[in-house]
């Protein structure tokens, strides 16, 4: 709901600011309800994320506890309490998915199909290509413990090169916000201070019809840089 509020009163601003009229200001702000499938895909991105970095010290602990001669059934415990050490918080996804691991392996349910489960879930590729290693490993009796570092290993390069990314990128989504802002804060602007000189644009057929093509493009720019600024790996 606050969302949606905020970018109900967002789309309201916007369109009274370019159309000087509340009527069409208050149909048109309903529109702010399309933002909730933005904001679901930003978040649901962003809890990948953060659960992607956390598998990744799931695993390294997992590494160790099988280096020390633990059963993988009984590592997933060990790793918890490693876990728990690094994320104080219950509600750190990471925990919450470790916790329902060792519950299935409780049931007899088998570890292939305990991490497969969360692969599904979870939607990353990288804990699906681990499930993946963790059922060739069980049928042909591979090296697990070499197969957990490699994993590890690989995930850790990745989060790696995208933080990387994410920093040389940093300044340009701070210029891209405020290039998105510009125009609008500009008609804001000559709104207070050249309303003898802007006027025409907001009574006049033409005016309008100017200020409805600008908004396009400002949209158009909008989600064309959001798309350039979203490099995956």
């Amino acid at each position: 709901m606050l969302y949606v509020l905020a970018a109900s009163a967002a789309v309201f601003g916007v369109t009274y600011l370019f159309y000087r009229s509340v009527i069409l200001a208050g149909i048109l702000s309903p529109l702010g309800i399309l933002y909730l499938k933005y904001k679901r895909k930003q978040l649901i991105e962003k809890q990948k994320n953060e659960l992607n970095l956390q598998f990744k010290d799931l695993l390294t602990s997992l590494a160790s506890s099988l280096s020390a001669g633990n059963a993988i059934e009984n590592a997933f415990s060990r790793a918890l309490d490693d876990l728990l050490v690094l994320y104080p918080s219950e509600e750190v996804s990471i925990i919450k998915e470790t916790r329902i691991i060792i519950h299935k392996l409780s049931l007899n349910v088998t570890v292939e199909e305990a991490i497969k489960d969360l692969a599904i879930r979870s939607g990353l590729e990288d804990i699906k290509n681990f499930s993946d290693v963790i059922c060739i490993c069980k049928r042909t009796g591979g090296n697990l413990i070499e197969a957990i570092k490699n994993a590890s290993g690989i995930i850790s390069d990745k989060i790696e090169m995208k933080q990387e990314i994410e920093t040389l990128l940093s300044s340009r989504k701070f210029e891209q916000k405020i290039l998105n802002i510009m125009p609008v804060a500009m008609i804001l602007i000559l709104s207070i201070t050249a309303k003898d000189y802007i006027n025409p644009i907001f009574t006049t057929i033409q005016g309008r019809a100017a200020m409805t093509v600008c908004l396009m493009l400002l949209a158009g720019a909008y989600v064309l840089s959001n798309k350039i600024m979203n490099i995956r790996l």
